[in-house]
């Protein structure tokens, strides 16, 4: 070896928040791992989890790899700012390879293949909520990659998980799951999340237009957002994290965030040995978190896993009710313009008659679980307008007529409060008071200093193939079909089929409604 230079391969060791050492040990044992995902109400990071997947080595190129020839849809968005959101309905789709899309990412002068019509300075491209299970259809070996048994979910590997692909400014517009929880692994490159807590739903101004099953979408670009139109806003607490695939970094790091995976690599110069920190990290988001999320690298790859949780049952029942009204609404306002409401990831409205079927299966579904299980924890109402209160419904104790002839439906107290989970092992994601400033700019001369901040198709999406629509205009047609199709604000003069849909399908609303319906049914 010449003088100089570094070991081919590093030791990996981990460190105790004491500071000792001992080789390939994880902070948290699985079922620990899972006991605080299922009750921690906050984002956080965990730390060293996931050195030992093989999944870390997936970056873009090795995908396109992998994935030879394959076609992927991307949706191609425009990285100028609006103070409009910009959703999956206003933007355009291309039908590519990986191999074309990093030919495009890195090769501005490019003028062939299927991003022709796209200049790499003015837009951007995601293959978002691409499901393992599509991808490497042909490849299912591949999934073992993914051990998201490590977090307490025995069994759960690539098979239940997403890929993410973007380029630099491609993003999530501001929404929350419906359903389960998040766990999100960043393999390459950096994204940052935005992260709003249930609470602020009210000064989020929910939509469900454009409609998604599970997906409550903001009216409110959270990055650039119209403070005179949405003045509410001011009042939503921003939570914000960088998250970063394994870095390696000098041996000296914050007290209170250090991490818990060193490399040993030997030098050859006088024998002396350095080590460093790296820090690989896996996203925690709660269920109900509002989220959005940007790409602030050339290229980044994601993973992700959609956790189930007691709850779902009950909010399946509340997004039966969520689709009737809107495809009843909608269809009536004008039958043929379907893209004008519809999310892309739906392949198709469904008839009234299909969405009675879904209401009534979801009921029978949240019955068939209370049969089964004493204690089925919900989120019940507070009309007050505070956040809603976590407490305990016994349904199959308590949903019964008392001696003034109501029903019982919402019982119990709150459980006491446990004591923090939070060390070196698994940081807070820290509140901002204020918005961080966008990376957008001079990204490339980052020199990708923030781990965790010091200051601070969903699994209950359809699982269907999404409508191919491959544009061929020219490009100054593209930029502005999209720039028309996100600038538009609605006139405050009337009241909309929206107008009226934003409040029938208000998630207070719809919760609501699903407690009624059960209320008034028995076991």
């Amino acid at each position: 070896m010449a003088a100089g230079s570094e070991a081919t391969t590093p030791v990996i060791v981990a460190a105790g928040a004491g500071g000792e050492e001992g080789e390939h040990v994880k902070p948290f044992k699985p079922e620990k791992a899972k006991e605080i995902i299922m009750s921690l109400q906050q984002p956080a990071i965990f730390c060293n989890m996931v050195f030992d997947w093989p999944a870390r080595h997936w970056n873009a190129k090795y995908l396109s790899q992998v994935l030879h020839g394959k076609q992927i849809r991307f949706r191609m968005g425009m990285k100028s700012m609006s103070t409009v959101p910009q959703f999956e309905t206003t933007c355009n789709y291309v039908e590519a390879t990986l191999e074309e899309f990093l030919t495009w990412n890195c090769d501005q002068s490019s003028i062939s293949g299927p991003f022709r019509d796209y200049d790499h300075s003015k837009f951007w491209a995601y293959a978002d909520y691409k499901y393992f299970v599509s991808l490497f259809e042909d490849k299912t070996d591949i999934f073992q990659d993914v051990k998201w048994s490590d977090f307490g979910f025995p069994g759960r590997n690539g098979q239940e998980s997403t890929l993410w692909i973007g380029s630099l400014g491609a993003h999530t517009p501001c929404h929350l799951d419906s359903y389960g929880c998040n766990l999100v692994f960043q393999v390459q490159g950096r994204k940052r999340w935005h992260l709003f807590p249930p609470e602020d739903t009210p000064f989020l101004y929910p939509t469900r237009i454009p409609y998604e099953e599970s997906s409550v979408f903001s009216k409110i670009n959270v990055v650039n957002p119209d403070l005179k139109r949405f003045p509410q806003f001011r009042k939503a607490q921003r939570h914000t994290v960088t998250l970063s695939p394994g870095q390696v970094r000098g041996r000296k790091w914050q007290e209170g965030t250090q991490l818990l995976l060193l490399v040993k690599r030997r030098m050859d110069f006088g024998g002396r040995q350095s080590t460093r920190v790296i820090f690989i990290k896996v996203l925690f988001v709660p269920r109900h978190w509002w989220h959005y999320v940007e790409s602030i690298d050339p290229v980044t790859v994601s993973i992700n896993s959609w956790i189930e949780l007691e709850e779902d049952h009950l909010a399946r029942v509340e997004e039966a009710i969520t689709r009737m009204l809107v495809c009843a609404l909608k269809t009536a306002e004008n039958p043929q313009n379907t893209r004008a409401w519809l999310n892309p990831t739906e392949v198709e409205e469904t008839s009234h008659a299909v969405n009675c079927c879904y209401l009534n299966a979801a009921v029978s579904a949240f019955f068939d679980r209370c049969r089964t299980s004493e204690v089925v924890e919900i989120q019940a109402l507070r009309t007050d307008g505070e956040h809603m209160k976590k407490e305990e419904l016994n349904v199959c104790n308590h949903m019964e007529v008392g001696q003034t002839g109501s029903q019982n439906l919402t019982t119990g107290t709150d459980k006491p409060e446990a004591a923090s989970p939070f060390g070196p092992n698994l940081v807070p994601v820290a509140q901002r008071s204020e918005e961080p400033p966008s990376e957008r700019g001079g990204i490339f001369g980052s020199d990708g200093k923030d781990f965790v901040d010091k200051d601070g198709e969903h699994f209950g999406k359809l699982h269907c193939a999404k409508r191919q629509q491959i544009m061929s205009n020219s490009e100054n047609a593209i930029e502005e079909q999209i720039a028309s199709n996100t600038t538009k604000a609605p006139s405050q003069t009337f009241i909309s089929t929206d107008d009226l849909l934003d409040c029938l399908v208000n998630p207070q609303v719809t919760r609501m409604v699903a407690q009624l319906l059960i209320q008034g049914r028995s076991l």
